[in-house]
């Protein structure tokens, strides 16, 4: 087959959107298919062939509703690719970006069968895009087939209740290659923590919707000693280095009151939580009770250690459609407490690799965790050894059996194979 998979933003970037297209589209090359990556331009990628994949950029950006940033000649340029590249499959991966909304008003002029995995609809319920969900329905009717991630989530829901009638549910997956076999390689004494110590981990970008607040709230509470909270994220760096250390010094000065108002001055969940961690570790060190938090930027190597270090994954986010991150966790053998943000109480449920957290959904579709709640059940787990066992036998064979991306790739190519016959 031929290919196409058009997304936001590629390699080098890195964020739980690209991991998916990467993943799905490298098996597919192996599987013997052409695929092909339409995405945002980048300067930093030097290749147009990745792994086997070959990559179309464009100087595009944004979204829809508010606003594409790009000439109308690129535009016209990325459309006219996908109308005339005679592909067999277009897939748009994620609604509410550049790379699906410019071609939504143009559907029936792509004749390859198209398909769209829609992520989430994290907007839905956002005044400023009614209009753009107005549309959403007729939209969702002019695909050969849309890839739900979960069976009950606001986007499938928003689906059937518009007579969507070519769906079905493929669920996230964590890699095969990357976990299987996976050791911590010292993780643990390159960071300075114990073999002994209790290792609390948090993945995810620093956007100030991952959770990382509350979970530091959450860990500053329980009363576990002897332990580590390692929080795991990426930031934002600049090519200059003077550039980089001006921009942070301004938003740790920015922020520094932070921790004990509330607000946000600054778009700086990295450095936020940088000051946080300073402040708790010094409160810890006052108690004498052998706790700390630690704040990193690991290349995907590390991160991946660390993943195979912790003994427990802690995730109260905020906002989510299917989180990448549970199905890493249990690839690593690591049970998790999880917000039920996007569909993490049912991945809980089939699974039986985590606990969901005592969480409030707000009408806007975002989610708070109950904090004195949250740490009575983080604190009765870190308590019962067995229980964590238990959860974290179940949670990796039910990855190993059902959620590798080896797996996933297969749905994602019967599915292909089935709309072409």
């Amino acid at each position: 087959m031929k290919i196409l998979h058009t997304v936001e933003s590629y390699l080098p970037a890195m964020h739980g959107m690209q991991k998916v297209v990467q993943q799905i589209s490298e098996k597919l090359v192996l599987l013997g298919h052409e695929v092909t990556i339409a995405t945002k331009f980048s300067s930093e990628r030097l290749d147009l062939i990745i792994n086997g994949v070959g990559i179309q950029s464009f100087k595009l950006s944004g979204n829809s509703v508010e606003g594409i940033n790009g000439t109308q000649d690129e535009k016209d340029r990325y459309i006219n690719f996908i109308i005339n590249g005679n592909f067999d499959i277009v897939s748009n991966f994620a609604a509410q970006q550049w790379a699906t909304d410019i071609l939504l008003p143009h559907l029936d002029r792509i004749k390859s069968k198209k398909i769209f995995i829609p992520t989430g609809f994290s907007k839905l319920n956002d005044s400023r895009y009614q209009s753009y969900y107005n549309n959403m329905g007729d939209w969702l009717k002019n695909y050969d087939c849309n890839i739900f991630l979960s069976d009950d989530y606001q986007d499938i829901n928003f689906a059937r209740e518009h007579g969507v009638e070519k769906l079905t549910v493929i669920a996230n997956a964590a890699s095969y290659d990357e976990f299987f076999g996976l050791k911590d390689d010292d993780i643990r004494q390159s960071l300075k923590i114990g073999n002994d110590e209790f290792l609390l981990l948090i993945v995810g970008s620093h956007t100030g919707l991952k959770g990382h607040s509350e979970a530091m709230s959450i860990y500053r509470r329980a009363n576990i000693i002897n332990s580590t909270l390692l929080i795991v994220g990426n930031h934002t760096l600049y090519k200059s280095f003077f550039k980089t250390i001006l921009i942070n010094l301004l938003k740790e000065i920015l922020n520094f009151f932070s921790f004990i108002t509330k607000k946000k001055y600054v778009s700086s969940c990295y450095h936020s939580c940088s000051i946080k961690a300073r402040w708790y570790n010094f409160l810890f060190y006052l108690k004498s009770n052998k706790k700390k938090i630690i704040v990193k930027d690991f290349n995907r190597i590390d991160t991946l250690r660390a993943y195979s270090a912790a003994d427990l994954f802690l995730f109260p986010s905020n906002i989510e459609c299917s989180p990448l991150v549970l199905f890493e966790a249990m690839a690593s053998k690591t049970p998790f407490l999880a917000s039920s943000a996007g569909n993490s109480v049912e991945i809980a449920a089939l699974t039986k690799g985590g606990l969901i957290l005592p969480t409030i959904k707000k009408e806007d579709g975002y989610s708070n965790v109950k904090i004195n709640e949250s740490v009575k059940l983080l604190e009765n787990l870190y308590e019962n050894n067995h229980l964590r066992a238990d959860l974290q036998r179940n949670g990796y064979d039910s990855w190993l059996n059902f959620y590798t991306w080896e797996i996933i790739t297969k749905q994602y190519e019967s599915l292909y194979l089935t709309l072409l016959s």
